[in-house]
């Protein structure tokens, strides 16, 4: 959960590189060597799976993987806004809520393996550009930061909206762990923008979601 920063005071604690890299290097080869467990509950728990013809099973395997690398990039930004993050107060809070995600990833994994399908195969690629674009909004400030939360989150709620219009009817299992992703991103998006995010340009936002459209495009085959 994001919070809103104190004024900053000259007690904190100031983190050498050496532990700033610490986080970043071990969510990384967590995420990208899916070994993320989640801490709460599986949303697909005692709902049976309907899902059994081929074409369903490949359309819902091409979702699931769009939003499982959607995950990674979530990962990837918390991790480099993180990085930068000048109050130690929002640098904890990024990273709390990256953790929190990290269900998201798990149940994706898990969801994607019922299935019999795979992974992206760029998810390095996606974690390292995502990772590289986070640093770049952290370095901007901390309300850009935190504006860039809420726009990514944002996004990405719209981004599930198409999804659970595009999943079969009877496929609840998937259903019921999109609409939890769906509901925790936008309480992201919210907590960032109440804790002083700044409104991102037009020209940014349409950007990030070009960006988010290669993304997506590309993961659901590959």
């Amino acid at each position: 959960m994001i919070t809103v920063p104190p004024p900053e005071s000259g007690n904190d604690r100031v983190l050498s590189l050496i532990d700033r890299l610490v986080e970043p290097a071990d969510q990384g080869l967590r995420t990208l060597f899916r070994v993320h467990q989640s801490t709460r509950s599986y949303p697909a728990d005692g709902i049976d799976d309907t899902v059994d013809q081929p074409a369903t099973r490949r359309k819902v395997i091409s979702l699931m993987r769009i939003n499982h690398s959607g995950e990674v990039a979530a990962q990837a930004l918390y991790q480099g806004q993180a990085l930068v993050a000048r109050n130690p107060v929002l640098r904890e809070s990024l990273l709390e809520a990256g953790r929190e995600e990290a269900d998201h990833l798990a149940w994706c994994s898990q969801r994607i393996g019922e299935l019999g399908g795979r992974t992206s195969l760029f998810d390095p690629l996606w974690y390292a550009g995502s990772f590289a674009i986070g640093a770049l909004a952290g370095l901007a400030g901390d309300r850009t930061s935190l504006g860039f939360v809420a726009e990514t989150e944002r996004q990405v709620v719209e981004h599930l909206e198409g999804h659970l219009a595009e999943l079969p009817h009877d496929d609840r299992r998937t259903r019921e762990i999109v609409n939890q992703m769906s509901a925790d991103e936008a309480r992201h998006g919210h907590n960032a923008m109440q804790a002083g995010g700044a409104a991102l340009p037009p020209l940014t936002r349409a950007l990030m979601k070009l960006t988010a459209g290669v993304m997506t495009r590309t993961a659901r085959w590959i």
